[in-house]
């Protein structure tokens, strides 16, 4: 499987990553430990959980919980020199420290709390899973204002949050650090101050990115591209619309939209026609819709690597097929003029 520089790191990561949010509600941890085991098998080196999972719903009780399946997975199998771990802290969240913003003050803890219950040293890739001052995506985007930030205060923040993240590397608890949910503005405000003042550089952005959301094309491509910043995108699939399951108003059981009904915002009437063009694509293509999404999020020049979900073994090596796509310049240019089309379903 080819892999890509996570930005400055000096880590490799494969082009395609094991998304975790299912382990511990809807995949149970032997299924989650078989998946592991398969995703390495397959050439996959990198794999991203965070403090919050599982979702679908998060639930309080429940936080926590798949960093330590995964935890487990480690501790049993010995095998964790054999791939490059993510996760992140939550941002502001009645359901995790009482709505606590990240800080200085509260990055320690969070860190050895995740270090404990994956049962390892040192996390590879630490995120900020959403910036305090507030963010567009999560389908903000038709809405967002950032007129009532506190410019000031979100400098301060990144000052502060910089200088423990630099003492977390120090003692070797992460290696590299990355954001989440962020926008151009603020992933380059954290490299300015990074090199002004010192603290990890941002390696990584972690934002929603597939056929169906396309917000990261523009200014924040060109920031990522000239700053050696990698984008993970997650969703790659469209929370699963891509695959075309949920076409004709089929919900099937212990689906994502069985769980939460309108995907987070994402059912929407223009959705189903964009799904339906690119399926056609795909179609005369020769391709399975689920292989050309997935691997079209990989290769896009600014990606470092995509992160997919499974909840099932069978998913998984259904989407392991993604690997040996080739995507022409023809197919691209179908694939542009869609979007053209169907822009910004939801």
């Amino acid at each position: 499987m080819k892999t890509n520089p996570l930005g400055r790191s000096g880590i490799e990561v494969s082009e395609l990553c094991l998304g975790t949010m299912t382990f511990g509600n809807q995949t149970p941890p032997p299924e989650a430990h078989a998946q592991i085991e398969r995703a390495l098998a397959a050439g996959i080196n990198f794999i991203d959980t965070a403090e919050m999972y599982p979702a679908n719903p998060v639930k309080a009780e429940t936080i926590g919980r798949t960093e330590e399946i995964i935890g487990d997975w480690i501790a049993a199998s010995g095998r964790r020199n054999d791939f490059v771990l993510a996760t992140k802290h939550t941002g502001d969240s009645m359901l995790v420290r009482d709505g606590a913003l990240i800080g200085a003050e509260t990055i320690a803890v969070c860190i050895e709390s995740s270090l404990k219950r994956l049962k390892t040293d040192v996390i590879d890739l630490y995120q900020f899973h959403w910036p305090n001052r507030g963010s567009f995506h999560f389908r903000k985007n038709w809405r967002y204002d950032p007129s009532g930030q506190d410019r000031a205060a979100t400098v301060q923040h990144m000052h502060d949050a910089l200088g423990a993240l630099q003492r977390e590397v120090d003692r070797g608890a992460i290696r590299a650090f990355g954001l989440a949910n962020d926008s151009a503005w603020g992933t380059a405000m954290w490299l300015r101050i990074a090199e002004d003042a010192g603290g990890p550089r941002v390696v990584s952005i972690q934002n929603e990115y597939s056929l169906m959301c396309r917000l990261a094309d523009t200014d924040l491509a060109e920031l990522m591209v000239n700053e050696d910043v990698g984008l993970l995108p997650y969703s790659p699939l469209a929370a699963g619309l891509l695959t075309g399951k949920y076409q004709g108003g089929a919900v099937p059981e212990g689906s994502r939209m069985w769980l939460n009904g309108d995907l987070g915002g994402r059912k929407t009437e223009r959705a189903f026609p964009a799904v339906d063009a690119y399926l056609g694509v795909a179609r005369d293509f020769g391709l399975d819709p689920v292989h050309m999404a997935l691997a079209w999020s990989a290769r896009r020049p600014f990606v470092a690597s995509s992160i997919f979900g499974a909840t099932t073994g069978a998913q998984l090596d259904h989407v392991l097929g993604a690997v040996d796509v080739v995507l022409s310049d023809e197919l691209l240019e179908r694939i542009d003029a869609v979007h053209k089309e169907h822009p910004m379903p939801y």
